[in-house]
């Protein structure tokens, strides 16, 4: 199963809920699926599997998870599949599903039941034609690339005032400021908060340049740990994290200096902890979910080592993830960004040319966020890779990442 997290922002760029995409199989490799297989396990729900297997609270503490159902899947025991929260997760719908009686009867029973449903893909030409399950439906989905999305955001105000409306198939930040500003969308869906820089001539900020100096100090293959703890100790967050992880390591938590922190640590820990947390800290005046991207991605691609044969790479591959949008963050275009770390030039070779050794790795890893599943299909079978180990990897790092979060509060 390929499975991935699609942010979806409020008008503030908070992240507000997450869809699931999925693919049950890598129909490349299994062309039979293509076949009259295409429907064994049409029942089972992707995205209730997943947040049974991982639990809600791993995919997102508190927010609602939108899980797409198919025109079969949508009569299954949807209950048994998973008994998450039902006001957490919102039933996703397209224009497979017919407007007819039987599934109209059958949405009706599942807003009884507390779940919450929301409708995409639609043309202007089904609007008339689903009025019933508009009536029905919490939220839909307006894809800005493929309708007059501000003529359909007047004919769901008027005639579905209490729907709340998804703008989708957002590219960049001035499509998103301009729907923003305009009003009337309620949630927004796109790769706009992660447009690469390509220009750009902002100063670095002052305590993003004391992060840096850190990074360059660490990620030299034998720093000295003393000259990394008196830089820490320069940002009160920093330190503050520090002592908090170190004595909660400890069994007499007695850890009181920086120094004896770091001490504590060791080179190769100190280092991991310093390029996760400096980066968190880096990106707070970033929206939240480009952190968490930036996390994920690291540890994603250090987990995809081993299913690329480079076990040796982790930690380069750890930093390129982590450095991905390093040129988002310090607004600069990638190369500029980039030269301001030290990283190898593997990791540069990947981010800037998508070239090297690093480069097959961020490159599925990108494929599979979006969840383009074609490509990802397509890139597992050239490389003669399985699915189970890719989907090991990336249920791994929200694993991760759920750890680390928790750990801080």
């Amino acid at each position: 199963m390929l499975l991935a997290l699609v942010p979806l922002f409020d008008e503030n760029m908070a992240v507000k809920a997450y869809s699931v995409f999925s693919q049950k199989d890598n129909f490349f490799l299994d062309p039979m699926m293509l076949g009259t297989r295409q429907n064994d396990g049409a029942t089972t729900v992707e995205g209730l599997e997943l947040i049974r297997t991982m639990g809600i609270e791993t995919l997102s503490e508190d927010k609602e998870i939108f899980v797409p159902l198919s025109n079969i899947s949508v009569f299954s025991d949807l209950e048994s599949q998973c008994d998450a929260p039902h006001e957490r997760i919102v039933f996703l719908l397209d224009n497979t599903i017919p407007p007819v009686g039987m599934y109209i009867d059958r949405l009706r029973e599942l807003k009884e039941k507390g779940y919450k449903l929301a409708m995409r893909r639609l043309m202007v030409s089904d609007f008339e034609n689903y009025r019933e399950i508009f009536r029905l439906s919490d939220y839909v989905f307006l894809d800005n690339r493929k309708i007059a999305i501000n003529k359909a955001k007047s004919y769901f105000s008027k005639l579905y005032p209490g729907i709340k409306l998804c703008a989708g198939g957002i590219d960049s930040m001035e499509v998103f400021e301009a729907l923003r500003d305009g009003g009337g969308y309620q949630l927004y869906e796109g790769n706009f908060y992660r447009v690469p820089v390509t220009r750009g001539a902002h100063e670095v900020a002052p305590l993003k340049v004391n992060y840096i100096e850190l990074l360059n100090v660490v990620n030299n293959a034998n720093f000295e740990l003393t000259r990394a703890a008196d830089i820490i100790g320069r940002d009160t967050a920093l330190t503050i994290l520090l002592l908090k992880m170190v004595n909660r390591m400890t069994v007499n938590s007695g850890i009181t200096t920086i120094r004896h922190a770091a001490a504590m640590l060791g080179q190769k820990e100190l280092r991991k902890w310093i390029n996760t947390a400096v980066v968190n800290e880096m990106y707070a005046d970033k929206p939240s979910e480009v952190t968490r991207l930036s996390l994920l991605r690291a540890k994603f691609a250090e987990n995809l080592g081993p299913v690329f044969g480079m076990r040796d790479k982790s930690e380069e591959l750890f930093l390129m993830g982590l450095f991905s949008v390093l040129d988002v963050i310090l607004e600069k275009p990638m190369e500029e960004a980039l030269g301001m770390v030290m990283v190898s030039g593997d990791v540069k070779a990947a981010l800037i040319d998508r070239t090297g050794k690093l480069a097959p790795v961020m490159n599925l890893l990108l494929q599979y966020e979006n969840a383009n599943w074609q490509e990802v299909s397509r890139l597992l079978l050239l490389d003669k890779m399985e699915v189970e180990p890719v989907n090991d990897a990336y249920m791994g790092s929200l694993r991760w990442y759920r750890d680390l979060m928790y750990d801080k509060k």
